[in-house]
């Protein structure tokens, strides 16, 4: 927490209290010699239980645009306000705006969180993106499923992770697509009446995502990572990201270019980005999926290092307070990440294997985030992951092959949900 009449630079991150960056992010400034402020989306009631820095409610946007406002012109040293996760950036645009600092355009950050808003964008600006239509999630499915050009992917447009996200091939299939999707929006507390359905092209081809830095709009690309498991669907769970990449050169320089022209299409001109996109390699097409104004998500950035060990917070940290970057070169061989997918749905009570697994050569540690005795739920409904296996390795086939092994040596009991019955 801020001290008041503190001198240093300090840097205000606005996150979810579900956020697996607050650790990365804690160590980061703390090496730097930074004062970091979570302000975490917290209803009032609760803080006053389980204390944090700044406690904001994001469902009331100009409260705590407010909140944040206020401490920022009590406190002497605040350089920067940043998102952690999409559902702040708009926050925290809105509030470096209030204050004079550098920061995204307010609708730039929320065309990044929303899947129509960023079309619409990318569309105005002439950047290769998949064809789309916008429909009320409210509609009858079978009323449009004529009107669709198949395949085609149901997407909502404010969740992130996939979740919710489901390819149809055909009428019955999107049918049934568009039903599962506007379920999904509703148990996350978003009424059908008031929300949106996005029906888009399916792209076929292979997915890379980029992770990058925006500074006054020019694009520093810091790592290239890519998903060698094929995303077709029908649903779209991301497993292992492995970097660098093992596409052409020139085909690594046209994705930069290409997400550096997606980001001046929805306004995005400072601070970390990640992208999402796809290469059809028999055409030399790149296409832009999705781009949020944020860094990657889980525990995933622990994989990047730069110049003499900087990992990715530290320079987003120092990229924020105007301090030195030093090099931006991502430094060490290969490393990688699997985000181990939920296999079904039921009773988390135990994964075994975890010592054979972490005994693979190359693989630098496992952890397991799912709590023990909890439900848990793969995607399309599920939000979340069973943990992270990281490798490192001296090139992108070995690191890739390590992490599959070690996957292969884990076992996940699981026990099927008990339906309970209420009995009047």
């Amino acid at each position: 927490m801020l001290a008041v009449g503190n001198l240093r630079p300090c840097v205000v991150l606005v996150t979810s209290p579900a956020t697996y960056r607050f650790k990365a992010f804690r160590a980061a400034g703390t090496r730097i010699d930074l004062d970091l402020v979570f302000a975490i989306d917290l209803p009032d009631a609760l803080n006053e239980r389980r204390p944090v820095d700044l406690a904001l409610d994001f469902a009331d946007l100009n409260e705590a645009v407010g909140r944040i406002v206020t401490f920022a012109r009590r406190h002497d040293g605040v350089s920067a306000v940043l998102a952690l996760d999409d559902r702040g950036a708009l926050i925290a645009a809105r509030a470096s705006a209030a204050l004079g600092l550098a920061h995204n355009d307010p609708d730039s950050a929320f065309a990044a969180r929303d899947k129509f808003a960023m079309r619409e964008k990318l569309a105005a600006g002439e950047v290769p993106a998949p064809r789309y239509r916008r429909y009320p999630a409210s509609i009858d499915p079978e009323t449009i499923a004529t009107e669709i050009e198949y395949p085609c992917v149901v997407k909502p447009l404010l969740l992130s992770g996939s979740r919710g996200v489901i390819r149809a091939d055909t009428a019955d299939e999107f049918v049934t697509a568009f039903g599962r999707t506007r379920a999904i929006l509703e148990s996350a507390g978003m009424a059908a009446a008031e929300h949106f359905i996005l029906i888009e092209q399916f792209v076929p081809g292979v997915e890379v995502a980029l992770e990058g830095l925006l500074t006054d709009g020019s694009l520093q690309t810091l790592a290239l990572f890519d998903k060698p498991d094929p995303l077709d669907g029908p649903y779209f769970e991301e497993t292992i990201y492995v970097t660098p990449s093992r596409l052409p050169a020139d085909v690594q320089t046209a994705i930069s270019r290409r997400t550096a022209e997606a980001a001046a299409a929805i306004g995005l001109r400072e601070g970390p980005i990640h992208a999402e996109l796809r290469i059809d390699l028999e055409h030399g097409s790149v296409w832009l999926i999705e781009l949020a104004g944020r860094s990657i998500g889980g525990l995933c950035s622990s994989v990047l290092e730069f110049g003499a060990g900087i990992c990715l917070e530290e320079l987003i940290l120092r990229h924020a307070a105007g301090l030195p970057l030093g090099s931006m070169e991502r430094s060490g061989g290969a490393a990688g990440v699997m985000m181990i997918p939920i296999p079904k749905r039921g009773m988390l009570r135990g994964v075994d294997g975890l010592e054979a697994a972490a005994a693979v050569p190359g693989v630098t540690g496992i952890e397991i985030t799912a709590p023990l005795n909890q439900p848990i739920v793969p995607l399309p409904e599920g939000e979340s992951y069973l943990g992270f296996i990281f490798a490192r390795l001296a090139t992108p086939g070995a690191t890739e092959a390590a992490l599959r092994e070690a996957h292969d040596r884990l076992t996940f009991r699981v026990d099927p949900l008990i339906p309970l019955n209420v009995v009047p």
